[in-house]
């Protein structure tokens, strides 16, 4: 039996294992983040949360600084919202995990095994972009 957790409830393992290798100011993610319980995380952490709000996202209850920014998205649109955030700088990262996933495909299959594949496919990614 395989067991899953959605992206949003995996999001408080997937900061605590990235802050061990350096300090993070900013979490540029899409709206599967969007909660309030996720901008309280972020908050205690110290991180900008640059999260793009649901379209039926409330404004009237939740962690104030999503209440904020789900306000600001709905009266300036998408957009206007997204070039007050930085938000388009996320699409770097996406871009960078696509070209990867597609050179270097998965093989493994038990998450241990995958974690150290990854590893390795990783460290030379890196020294082939860093020649």
């Amino acid at each position: 039996m395989e067991v899953t957790t959605d992206d949003s409830e995996a999001l408080p393992g997937i900061m605590a294992n990235a802050s061990r290798y350096g300090a993070i100011i900013e979490a540029c993610m899409d709206g599967v983040y969007d909660s309030s319980k996720n901008y309280a995380l972020l908050g205690k952490m110290g991180i900008k949360p640059i999260i793009k709000p649901r379209r039926n996202a409330r404004v009237d209850r939740g962690h104030p600084e999503r209440r904020s920014s789900a306000i600001m998205f709905k009266t300036i649109g998408e957009k206007a919202w997204g070039r007050a955030k930085g938000y388009g700088r996320r699409w770097s990262a996406e871009a960078a995990f696509s070209t990867f996933k597609r050179l270097y495909r998965e093989y493994s299959k038990s998450m241990e095994n995958i974690a150290k594949e990854l590893s390795a496919k990783a460290y030379i990614y890196n020294m082939l972009i860093n020649l």
